[in-house]
């Protein structure tokens, strides 16, 4: 509505973009495009829109923030392609936003078509007066092999953006890509990645979702794994020895997301195994997120349990292959459900595993997710139930600044938390304290003031003393001469 378009396309829009375009071209008034899926439109006039839900109107949901919880969970049930319905919400003046559907997924035909494009593989040549894009040199050697992602987290917005069913490239496909790469002036024998939003999803989550699309309600790994996913990495496994046994290719690392607990479920270990010893860069980059159930509940991650599982059979395979190889986990401070007494267990979990991460992510909200609705409304809106939300800058500070606590510049922070949520046992030197005790601390002004006195009249006495001594200094001297 602010934007005064006409029509909007959301999604990844290969397929919108060109109905669109299509429908222009035949002469079609655009105010009569009213069918593309992957559209949003305006209109005054809802009497032709068909099989639609009705969200509460815009003025409503600013006044009921719960009433806009409600609204946001209906429209993220509809996010489906197959089983989503139309969505239309009420404004002012008679005027109204009608959503489509999303549109339907990619088959790996159509994937390897939009992947096939003759792309520059570069930033646009106008960077070039401003020394380019740094950013191009981490992503120009990696290979996209997959789109949309069934983790749901709480964080994330994939499920509007790219949806929940798995959209893949055939293993030819991404083959021809990576010889195209090692024809590159400047590659130097490393495939970066090979992956998307996770890594090792490379399939649909279930046999269901070929006919039904993804269930509305229900995650397909969270609280716990569905009976009908499938769980089997030996497709992407065999993509990746294809890929490393091309001519010219040294190392092909996997550096997007891996979905950790996915991994953990699979009963075959060979994936695990040949991930360590071919396709991990010294470091696996995983997302806990945090350790506290409490918050991971919010979050649609895992227990915890689940981690310290795969972080223990990490290291086995490791040591098995006789490589130092490391965990580095992501951590997010101050989400929904987030109280003191989780960021301090947190924070303990860094100490015990003797990690001191160099960046955290500070929970902020960002349109169309989860975690988001429950930063406004205070509840969660799978369930209404209340949440407690750190929104205070100085509260969303200290619980940073716990994750960061061996970092001298976060010691105030640190203290203040621990000392609000009585945990003044972590202030010691015991090896299990975060931070130790500074000298003075505690010790009042007028004290402070006293011993600075105390310490101005020993000066003097020094002094005397001091001037004492070289009288008799002098004294002494005379007696020489007479």
């Amino acid at each position: 509505m602010d934007s005064g378009a006409d029509i909007l396309m959301y999604g990844m829009g290969e397929r919108a973009v060109v109905e669109l375009a299509d429908a222009l071209n035949s002469g079609l008034d655009v105010a009569d495009i009213t069918f593309v899926d992957g559209t949003v439109y305006r209109t005054s006039d809802i009497s032709s829109v068909v099989d639609y839900i009705e969200l509460p109107s815009y003025e409503s949901m600013k006044e009921d923030k719960l009433l806009y919880a409600r609204s946001f969970y209906t429209q993220y049930c509809n996010t489906d392609a197959y089983s989503g319905k139309r969505l239309v919400e009420p404004y002012a003046n008679k005027q109204y936003i009608v959503q489509n559907p999303p549109s339907k997924p990619l088959t790996v035909q159509e994937m390897d078509d939009v992947y096939a494009l003759p792309y520059m593989r570069t930033y646009h040549p106008s960077y070039e007066e401003t020394g380019g894009v740094p950013a191009i040199e981490e992503v120009k050697f990696s290979l996209i092999s997959n789109r949309g992602c069934y983790g749901g987290c709480s964080f994330c917005a994939l499920t509007f953006h790219q949806g929940r069913i798995m959209q893949t490239r055939s293993h030819e496909s991404l083959i021809e890509e990576a010889k195209i790469i090692t024809n590159d002036k400047d590659f130097k024998g490393y495939i970066h990645d090979v992956g998307g939003p996770t890594a090792n999803f490379y399939h649909k989550a279930c046999k269901k979702q070929e006919k039904y699309g993804a269930c509305p309600n229900k995650q397909c790994l969270f609280p716990k794994p569905c009976e009908n996913l499938i769980i089997n990495h030996d497709d992407y496994l065999a993509l990746l020895r294809k890929l490393r046994a091309l001519p010219g290719i040294k190392k092909v690392f996997v550096r997007s997301g891996i979905r950790f607990d996915y991994m953990l479920y699979d009963k075959d270990d060979t994936f695990f195994r040949e991930l360590c010893e071919y396709h991990v860069s010294g470091q696996l980059k995983v997302a806990p997120e945090h350790v506290a159930d409490s918050v991971l509940s919010k979050m649609g991650k895992p227990e915890n349990l689940v981690y310290k599982a795969f972080a223990k059979k990490y290291a086995r395979i490791n040591e098995k292959l006789g490589k130092k190889q490391y965990l580095v986990p992501y951590l997010m401070s101050s989400h929904p459900g987030s109280d003191l007494k989780a960021a301090i267990e947190l924070a303990e979990h860094v100490r015990d595993i003797g990690y001191m991460p160099e960046q955290v992510q500070d929970f902020y909200p960002t349109p169309s997710t989860i975690s988001t609705v429950m930063y406004y409304t205070g509840v969660d809106p799978r369930d209404m139930t209340k949440v407690y939300v750190p929104k205070n800058p100085h509260e969303k500070a200290m619980q940073r600044a716990l994750i960061q606590y061996r970092n001298p510049d976060n010691y105030e922070l640190v203290k203040e938390a621990l000392l609000k949520a009585g945990r003044g046992d972590l202030i010691g030197f015991d090896e299990k304290c975060l931070i130790r005790p500074r000298k003075m601390a505690g010790v009042s002004g007028k004290t402070k003031q006293k011993n600075n006195m105390g310490s101005s009249e020993k000066g003097k006495a020094r002094n005397k003393n001091q001037s004492g001594q070289s009288k008799k200094k002098t004294i002494r001297n005379v007696h020489k001469k007479k």
